[in-house]
C-alpha cells in the first residue's frame, strides 16, 4: 500500500496582511521543514518548570557566541594577518575605523565573557548532574565545545601581535616541544616555521577565523539537539517525561516559548548591562582581559619580565607550573595509593591487578632513573589531563541521586573544596613563581586530582535524600 503523504501545514490569518504572510510560510513549509522544527525546538519542546538562575547561562552562551562571530566578521575586514602589518592594523581598527574601538573591545571582552558563562554553565552541570544517564553525550559534546573554545582563544590570542600574545604563544608552543618523540615536529608544524613569524600568524588567523568556528558551530548544533533528544535536565535531577497527561505532554514541564525565551530575556538584559559597564569603563579590567604589554608591538629580541596566559587559562597554568622534579615523588606516592585503593576496594581482581601494573610502570617512567621522563613533560601531562578528566564524569559519579539538592555533606564539601581550588590555582596562575606559591600549587593539583579520581569513592558512601518523585518548585 502506497505511503500517505504528509500534509503541509496550512497557515491561516485574519488581516489582510496576514494572508501574503501565512502564503509565503505555507510555501516555504512545503519545502523546508519549518514548523517542524519550531514545534519540536520551542514552541513544543517542554522543559522542566523549575529551572532557576543558574540556567540561564547555556542561552547566554549562544549570545556570547554571537557577539563574537558578528565582531569577529568586522575586525577581519580591517585586520591584516601580517607579522609587518597586524599590530598597525589593530591600532588602525582602535583609532580610525569608525567604531573601531567598540568593535575590537566587545570582542575582547566576549572572549572573557564567554568562558565566564561557561564555566558557570559548567558548574551548573556539577551541582544537579547534568551529566549523568541519559545525557552522557550532552555533557561530552559540551566538553568538546569547551576544548573548541580554548583552541579558539588560544589562536586569537596571538592575532594582535603584541608582546604578550607573542611570547604566550612561544611559551605555549614550546609545551609541545617537551612530548617524547613527536613534540619537535609537532610544535614546527603547529608555527609553521622554526620560530614565531609571519607563517605562525597566517595559520593561526585561518585556524581563528574559519576552522574552529565552523567545529564550534557543528558542535553547539549537536549540543542542542542531543539536549533535546533526550529533554532538559532540572534542579531536582527528575526525569520530566515520566508523568504525561492525556496529549502525552509532561505535567511538571512547560513549553520552552514563549515561558523560558521570555524569561531568558531577563538574563539577557542583565548580562548586556554587565557586559557593556565593562566594554564602556573597564575593557581592560585592570590588565586581566586586556593586559598591559599587548599595547606594545612583538619585539622577538625582548621578553616581558612576567609572562602568563590570560586568566582562563590559569588554573592549568599553574598545574603545569606546579609539577617539579621535587614533586615527582609526591605525585609516585599518590599513584602507588591510589592503585592499593583500587586493589582493596574493587571486586574485579583484574581490575586490580592492572591498576598495580599501570601504577608500576607510571613510577618507573617517574622515578625510574634513567628511564624516568623528565618533570616538564608530566606537568604538560597533568596540564592536558586536568581537562580531559572532565569527560570521565558520568562514570566517576555513583550517587544514587544527580543533584546536589539531594546529595549528603561528602559531595557537597568535594565540590565546594574542588571550586575553591580551581579558583587558587587561577590565581596563582597569574604570578610570578614563588617558593610559596610553587607549594599552594602543588597542594592544590592534588586536591583537583582527587575530587574526580576519589569520586566513585565518597558519591558511593555519601549519605543521600531520596529524589522526589515530581519536580518541586
Amino acid at each position: 500500500m502506497a505511503a500517505t503523504p504528509k500534509q503541509p501545514v496550512q497557515f491561516t490569518g485574519a488581516g489582510p496582511l496576514n494572508a501574503p504572510i501565512s502564503g509565503v510560510l505555507t510555501w516555504v513549509d512545503q519545502r523546508f521543514p519549518l514548523m517542524s522544527l519550531w514545534r519540536d525546538h520551542l514552541s513544543q519542546y517542554y522543559a522542566p518548570k523549575n529551572f532557576n538562575f543558574w540556567y540561564f547561562f547555556g542561552g547566554l552562551a549562544m549570545l556570547v557566541l554571537v557577539i563574537q562571530i558578528v565582531t569577529g566578521i568586522f575586525l577581519v575586514m580591517h585586520y591584516k594577518p601580517s607579522a609587518a602589518e597586524a599590530f598597525a592594523s589593530v591600532e588602525y581598527i582602535m583609532r580610525d575605523v569608525p567604531m573601531g574601538w567598540f568593535i575590537r573591545y566587545m570582542h575582547s571582552t566576549g572572549a572573557s565573557a564567554f568562558f565566564i558563562v561557561v564555566y558557570l554553565h559548567m558548574f551548573r552541570g556539577l551541582m544537579y548532574g547534568s551529566y549523568r544517564q541519559p545525557r552522557e553525550l550532552i555533557w561530552i559534546f559540551g566538553m568538546l565545545i569547551y576544548l573548541c573554545l580554548m583552541a579558539e582563544a588560544f589562536f586569537g590570542y596571538l592575532l594582535p601581535w603584541g608582546q604578550m600574545s607573542f611570547w604566550g604563544a612561544q611559551v605555549i608552543i614550546n609545551l609541545f616541544d617537551a612530548l617524547p618523540l613527536i613534540g619537535p615536529d609537532l610544535s614546527t608544524w603547529i608555527r609553521g616555521d622554526f620560530v614565531i613569524s609571519d607563517a605562525t600568524l597566517n595559520r593561526f588567523f585561518a585556524f581563528h577565523v574559519i576552522a574552529l568556528p565552523l567545529v564550534l558551530l557543528g558542535l553547539v548544533a549537536a549540543h542542542i539537539m542531543a539536549l533535546h533528544e533526550v529533554g532538559s535536565n532540572n534542579p531536582d535531577g527528575v526525569e520530566i517525561k515520566k508523568h504525561k497527561d492525556e496529549q502525552g505532554r509532561p505535567l511538571d514541564g512547560i513549553p520552552f516559548h514563549p515561558y523560558y525565551t521570555v524569561k531568558d530575556m531577563v538574563g539577557v538584559v542583565v548580562f548586556l548591562f554587565l557586559f557593556f559597564l565593562v566594554v564602556f569603563f573597564a575593557p581592560e579590567m585592570g590588565g586581566y582581559f586586556l593586559e598591559f604589554n599587548n599595547f606594545i608591538p612583538a619585539d622577538p629580541l625582548k621578553t616581558p619580565p612576567h609572562i602568563a596566559p590570560v586568566w582562563y587559562f590559569t588554573p592549568y597554568y599553574s598545574i603545569l607550573r606546579a609539577i617539579t622534579e621535587d614533586f615527582m615523588l609526591v605525585l609516585a606516592i599518590g599513584v602507588a595509593a591510589y592503585a592499593v585503593l583500587i586493589q582493596m576496594t574493587v571486586r574485579d581482581k583484574r581490575i586490580g591487578m592492572a591498576a598495580m601494573v599501570i601504577a608500576l610502570v607510571v613510577i618507573v617512567l617517574m622515578k625510574g632513573g634513567p628511564l624516568a621522563i623528565e618533570a616538564k613533560v608530566w606537568g604538560v601531562a597533568m596540564m592536558g589531563a586536568a581537562t580531559l578528566i572532565f569527560f570521565l564524569l558520568p562514570w566517576l559519579d555513583r550517587s544514587p541521586v544527580k543533584s546536589i539538592r539531594y546529595k549528603g555533606p561528602l559531595s557537597k564539601a568535594a565540590l565546594t573544596i574542588f571550586v575553591i581550588v580551581f579558583l587558587v590555582l587561577g590565581y596563582y596562575g597569574t604570578q610570578t613563581v614563588t617558593p610559596a606559591g610553587t607549594i599552594i600549587s602543588q597542594i592544590g593539583t592534588l586536591i583537583y586530582f582527587a575530587f574526580f579520581l576519589l569520586m566513585p569513592w565518597y558519591s558511593a558512601l555519601d549519605k543521600t535524600r531520596p529524589e522526589p518523585d515530581r519536580v518541586t518548585m
